[in-house]
Protein backbone atom coordinates (compact mmCIF):
# COMPACT_ATOMS: atom_id res chain seq x y z
CA UNK A 1 0.00 0.00 0.00
CA UNK A 2 0.99 3.26 -1.23
CA UNK A 3 1.96 6.21 1.67
CA UNK A 4 -0.73 8.30 2.69
CA UNK A 5 0.62 11.94 1.57
CA UNK A 6 -0.41 14.74 3.86
CA UNK A 7 -1.19 17.83 1.95
CA UNK A 8 -0.28 20.95 3.68
CA UNK A 9 -2.16 23.87 3.05
CA UNK A 10 -1.73 27.29 2.35
CA UNK A 11 -3.57 30.57 2.85
CA UNK A 12 -3.73 33.52 1.09
CA UNK A 13 -2.49 35.79 3.83
CA UNK A 14 0.32 33.53 4.71
CA UNK A 15 1.16 33.68 1.16
CA UNK A 16 1.59 36.99 0.55
CA UNK A 17 3.34 37.65 3.72
CA UNK A 18 5.61 34.91 2.53
CA UNK A 19 6.16 36.66 -0.31
CA UNK A 20 6.90 39.86 1.40
CA UNK A 21 10.58 38.60 2.82
CA UNK A 22 13.95 37.30 1.45
CA UNK A 23 12.98 33.45 2.05
CA UNK A 24 10.00 33.89 -0.24
CA UNK A 25 8.91 30.50 -1.74
CA UNK A 26 8.69 28.95 -5.24
CA UNK A 27 5.32 30.19 -6.45
CA UNK A 28 4.43 27.90 -8.98
CA UNK A 29 1.04 28.11 -11.06
CA UNK A 30 -0.20 24.66 -11.92
CA UNK A 31 -2.35 25.18 -14.42
CA UNK A 32 -2.02 25.37 -18.42
CA UNK A 33 0.34 27.57 -20.19
CA UNK A 34 -2.92 29.85 -21.63
CA UNK A 35 -4.26 30.27 -18.24
CA UNK A 36 -1.25 31.36 -16.85
CA UNK A 37 -0.42 33.64 -18.83
CA UNK A 38 -4.21 35.44 -18.48
CA UNK A 39 -4.16 35.61 -14.89
CA UNK A 40 -1.30 34.57 -12.43
CA UNK A 41 0.27 35.42 -8.48
CA UNK A 42 3.29 37.91 -9.85
CA UNK A 43 6.57 36.04 -9.30
CA UNK A 44 4.61 33.30 -9.82
CA UNK A 45 6.43 30.61 -12.49
CA UNK A 46 4.19 28.04 -14.65
CA UNK A 47 4.71 24.05 -14.52
CA UNK A 48 1.30 22.35 -16.05
CA UNK A 49 -0.06 19.54 -13.34
CA UNK A 50 0.96 16.87 -15.78
CA UNK A 51 4.95 18.54 -15.98
CA UNK A 52 6.22 17.49 -12.55
CA UNK A 53 9.50 16.48 -13.83
CA UNK A 54 10.15 19.80 -14.92
CA UNK A 55 10.26 21.22 -11.68
CA UNK A 56 13.91 19.03 -11.08
CA UNK A 57 15.10 20.96 -13.63
CA UNK A 58 13.73 24.71 -12.41
CA UNK A 59 14.60 23.59 -8.46
CA UNK A 60 16.95 21.48 -7.60
CA UNK A 61 16.91 21.76 -3.60
CA UNK A 62 14.36 19.31 -2.79
CA UNK A 63 14.35 21.41 0.49
CA UNK A 64 12.94 24.83 -1.25
CA UNK A 65 9.74 26.02 0.00
CA UNK A 66 6.99 25.77 -2.52
CA UNK A 67 3.79 26.67 -2.87
CA UNK A 68 1.50 25.73 -5.31
CA UNK A 69 -1.63 26.83 -6.82
CA UNK A 70 -4.39 26.58 -9.87
CA UNK A 71 -7.82 28.79 -10.34
CA UNK A 72 -9.77 27.90 -7.28
CA UNK A 73 -10.92 25.34 -4.16
CA UNK A 74 -12.63 23.12 -6.77
CA UNK A 75 -9.63 23.23 -8.92
CA UNK A 76 -7.52 19.81 -8.03
CA UNK A 77 -4.47 20.89 -11.09
CA UNK A 78 -2.39 22.10 -7.38
CA UNK A 79 -2.42 19.63 -5.48
CA UNK A 80 -2.00 16.87 -8.23
CA UNK A 81 1.10 18.81 -8.79
CA UNK A 82 1.91 18.87 -4.89
CA UNK A 83 1.53 15.65 -4.77
CA UNK A 84 3.96 14.49 -7.67
CA UNK A 85 6.34 16.77 -6.25
CA UNK A 86 6.27 15.32 -2.82
CA UNK A 87 6.62 12.07 -4.45
CA UNK A 88 9.57 13.40 -6.46
CA UNK A 89 10.67 13.93 -2.83
CA UNK A 90 10.49 17.68 -2.29
CA UNK A 91 10.10 17.87 1.46
CA UNK A 92 8.53 21.34 1.32
CA UNK A 93 5.22 21.56 -0.67
CA UNK A 94 2.06 23.75 0.17
CA UNK A 95 -0.90 24.02 -1.88
CA UNK A 96 -2.61 27.21 -1.90
CA UNK A 97 -6.02 25.54 -2.58
CA UNK A 98 -7.96 28.89 -3.08
CA UNK A 99 -5.73 29.58 -5.81
CA UNK A 100 -6.55 32.86 -8.29
CA UNK A 101 -9.95 33.35 -6.38
CA UNK A 102 -8.68 33.44 -3.17
CA UNK A 103 -6.21 35.69 -3.75
CA UNK A 104 -7.92 38.11 -5.81
CA UNK A 105 -10.80 37.54 -2.87
CA UNK A 106 -8.18 38.74 -0.20
CA UNK A 107 -7.44 41.87 -2.07
CA UNK A 108 -3.93 40.90 -3.28
CA UNK A 109 -2.77 42.11 -7.18
CA UNK A 110 -3.18 39.21 -9.99
CA UNK A 111 -1.07 40.09 -13.81
CA UNK A 112 -1.61 38.63 -16.90
CA UNK A 113 -3.06 39.22 -20.41
CA UNK A 114 -6.71 39.30 -18.90
CA UNK A 115 -6.28 41.42 -15.56
CA UNK A 116 -7.90 44.81 -15.87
Amino acid sequence: MAEQITLQRETAELLYEKLQTNERPVVINALKQEAYAAKRIPGSINVPAGNAGWVENIIPDKEQDIVVYCANAECDASSTLAESLIEKGYTRVLDFEEGLAGWEEAGYKLVGNDVK
